[in-house]
């Protein structure tokens, strides 16, 4: 039997068509957003003043010439210093502990990307710290409640002075 469209249902077939349902977060992506939550509230109660969140700027150009973007995570003043925050989210430590997981080629993507920041902005003479947050998220138990997030700040993890230009001298 042929079915009539009305023109309601013939507006929301061709709307779902138009503008498709949002896909499902993967849920690593959902873990990596919930971490850095915990990070903001743990460094908000240490005292941190945090500026921004999850910044997204262009830091240059690759070999194409396709613009390069890095995001700093998390951007806090600790007293006058300003603190670039990496924060690392893992449901265990079973096998490495989160913050291993920022090499020297994520250290350098941040420090770019800081570099980029304080430009932007104008800050030149503020002193700067890389931070590291490390936060391990433990799945649900047996009976669905979910452990207490363990979190750690490891200040001061690496510094720029490794990726300044070195000049020959004779």
């Amino acid at each position: 039997m042929l079915s009539l469209l009305t023109p309601k249902r013939l507006f929301e077939k061709a709307r779902a068509r138009i503008r498709p349902a949002p896909p499902a977060v993967a849920p690593h992506v959902e873990l990596g957003r919930r971490g850095e939550a915990v990070a903001a509230e743990y460094l908000l109660a240490r005292g941190y003043e945090l500026v921004a969140a999850n910044f997204k700027l262009g830091v240059g150009r690759n070999r194409r010439g396709a613009v390069v973007e890095a995001e700093l995570d998390l951007v806090a003043y600790d007293g006058p210093v300003l603190c670039f925050v990496e924060v690392k989210t893992r449901r265990s430590d079973w096998f490495a502990a989160p913050e291993a997981n920022v090499d020297l080629r994520k250290q350098r993507q941040v420090t770019r990307a800081a570099r980029a920041y304080r430009r932007l902005l104008g800050i030149s003479v503020a002193a700067v710290r890389y931070d590291v947050v490390s936060v391990i998220l433990p799945p649900p138990d047996a009976e669905g409640r979910e452990p207490a997030p363990r979190v750690e700040l490891l200040r001061g993890f690496w510094t720029e002075d490794k990726f300044r230009k070195r000049r020959w001298e004779r």
